[in-house]
């Protein structure tokens, strides 16, 4: 199982970023992938997931209403549309990946779900 995450940057306060979460080693709709960020001195947050044999989808609190997830098999690529971004969402974001049908907050599935080198969203003020 591997996940690459990309498509982080600087953004300004409500502007817009995708995320890609570029999948292998297994097949994506037997899975759910979510998305976790980390940002300095703070605990890790889930912020989205899509399980892609149901198409049911989570998001955390902070960013529901602005982020959307998508899945796309036949790239093996799951994305996440980050809109009206926040100083707040600046952070390293994660894309992780469980045999899972249901989608859930992703911290659930704990340290032993396989995810790739994050990428960094820095939102400026």
């Amino acid at each position: 199982v591997q996940l690459q995450a990309s498509g982080g940057g600087l953004v300004q306060t409500g502007g817009s970023l995708r995320l890609s979460c570029a999948t292998s080693g297994f097949t994506l709709k037997d899975y759910a992938i979510g998305w976790f960020r980390q940002a300095p001195g703070k605990e890790r947050e889930g912020v989205s997931c899509i399980g892609n044999r149901d198409g049911s989808i989570w998001f955390g609190d902070s960013v529901k209403g602005r982020f959307t997830i998508s899945s796309d098999s036949a790239k093996n690529t799951v994305y996440m549309q980050m809109n009206n971004l926040r100083p707040e969402d600046t952070a390293v974001y994660y894309c992780a990946a469980a045999p899972s049908i249901l989608a859930v907050d992703p911290l659930h599935w704990g340290d032993s779900a396989p995810h790739g080198q994050g990428t960094q969203v820095t939102v400026s003020s």
